[in-house]
């Protein structure tokens, strides 16, 4: 993201921030961080007088100065959510290089059918065992394809392109399939860490590269599995499933949906059309008040949205959304929507709501995508994407791992606009 693509009334300060100019230290750049997330919020008060002054006696007069001129406008700002450049790209690439071939610490959701069972990650699913779990290894890969596909000059892309390499080998997907075909599995990493899956053969698919296209062939019977299971599973799931994490219908129908128009799979698109009707058409006033619980990375209310513009034309989907959402307002207003708040970067599950200010911002994107073009909505939706994307994406760092392994996967999907409609016709 470059500081240029930033706009808005406190643009300098956001620069400042993302050049991280603002503290001498970690932990100074982490109060300044979270002290600018919490004034975007309207919700400095009396409880953070004491950081504030701590966090203004630690910093420079010229830090003072820029943070003083950001502190003078009381209106949250709007802002444009910024396009990925070299840079940041460059960044998001290491944070993913760093993680997809450590294999600890490790989370593994495994059952064991026996003492043979007993092995580490790597010899259990030998094509994804780092970034802490299975689903984190996998999206980190899709996150360098992703990168490579779209920065394939850049220094990195080279290391990217080699941990592809070491990762997508026929052998290596041999034993990850055969990890998911041993009894008692038939639920692993289902629907988050499938629809992932889905979502990286789709990028393979897409990209004209001898090296995306030999990865592709060799991914193949992993990505046939992992249809394979959704086809069965969908249809017999009775209810959707309305959570704030990896077991969301909603946000995983999505990816599915998107990668079965890739892969051409019509029998995909007809079960998720189904789903679509059973579980969410006749839905009404979404309790978007609920929203969020302490910790979500997702949002089920706006996860559903952004699947049902997928499968809706234009005008059947501004109607629905009308009666699912009716307090999206037509005054432009970022307002309606506010950006959690993360206390807490060291602890894996409250560090989700960084994921959740992300994926609420392109949610909404999406949501506005569906829309026809003059719907009075759209931009009171562009403008809460915008501000919970500029609280989140200066939060994407290396310094805690239990973000690190997997919100640069987030950030990308942001800021390079995946799963957002292409020339095909909505619902075709």
């Amino acid at each position: 993201m470059s500081p240029d693509a930033v706009t808005g009334p406190n643009t300098t300060t956001s620069r400042a921030l993302q050049r991280g100019t603002c503290g001498r230290t970690g932990k100074v750049r982490y109060l300044w961080r979270l002290l600018w997330g919490l004034a975007m919020l309207k919700s400095l008060g009396t409880g953070v007088v004491a950081l504030v002054g701590l966090a203004w006696s630690m910093a420079s007069p010229a830090d003072q100065t820029i943070i003083a001129a950001g502190a003078r406008n009381a209106a949250p700002p709007v802002l444009a959510i910024p396009a990925l450049d070299a840079a940041a790209a460059d960044h998001f690439a290491r944070m993913a290089l760093a993680c997809v071939h450590r294999e600890y610490p490790n989370k593994i959701s495994h059952v064991l059918n026996g003492d043979t069972d007993a092995k580490v990650p790597h010899a259990l699913t030998p094509t994804f065992y780092g970034c802490l779990d299975w689903h984190s290894a996998v999206h980190g890969h899709w996150l360098l394809a992703r990168l490579v596909h779209e920065f394939p000059n850049e220094p990195f892309a080279a290391e990217a392109r080699a941990a592809l390499n070491q990762s997508l080998t026929p052998e290596n997907i041999a034993g990850d399939v055969a990890y998911l075909a041993q009894p008692g599995r038939t639920s692993f990493e289902r629907p988050y860490g499938l629809a992932w899956l889905l979502t990286l053969a789709a990028e393979l698919r897409q990209w004209n590269d001898p090296d995306a296209q030999r990865w592709s062939q060799n991914l193949m019977p992993l990505e046939a599995a992992a249809a394979a299971n959704i086809k069965r599973w969908a249809p017999d799931l009775h209810y959707p499933i309305r959570v704030g994490d990896h077991p969301q219908t909603g946000f995983s129908f999505g990816l599915i949906w998107d990668w079965a128009g890739v892969a051409h799979d019509d029998e995909m698109r007809a079960i998720l059309r189904q789903r679509a009707k059973d579980f969410y058409l006749n839905d009404r006033r979404c309790p978007m008040t609920y929203e969020p619980s302490g910790e979500d990375f997702l949002s089920p209310c706006l996860g559903e949205a952004d699947f049902m513009r997928r499968v809706l034309d234009a005008k059947t989907y501004a109607k629905w959304l009308r009666q699912f959402l009716p307090q999206i307002p037509t005054d432009r207003s970022a307002a309606w929507l506010k950006p959690a708040i993360v206390t807490d970067r060291e602890d894996p599950k409250l560090a989700h709501l960084d994921g959740l200010n992300l994926s609420r911002a392109w949610m909404l994107e999406g949501i506005a995508s569906g829309l026809p073009k003059r719907d009075r909505r759209i931009e009171s939706l562009h403008a809460a994407a915008g501000n919970h994307a500029s609280v989140a994406l200066i939060m994407v760092t290396s310094d805690h791992y239990e973000g690190a392994h997997w919100l640069g996967t987030f950030a990308v999907y942001l800021t390079t606009r995946a799963g957002m409609p292409s020339a095909q016709a909505p619902g075709g």
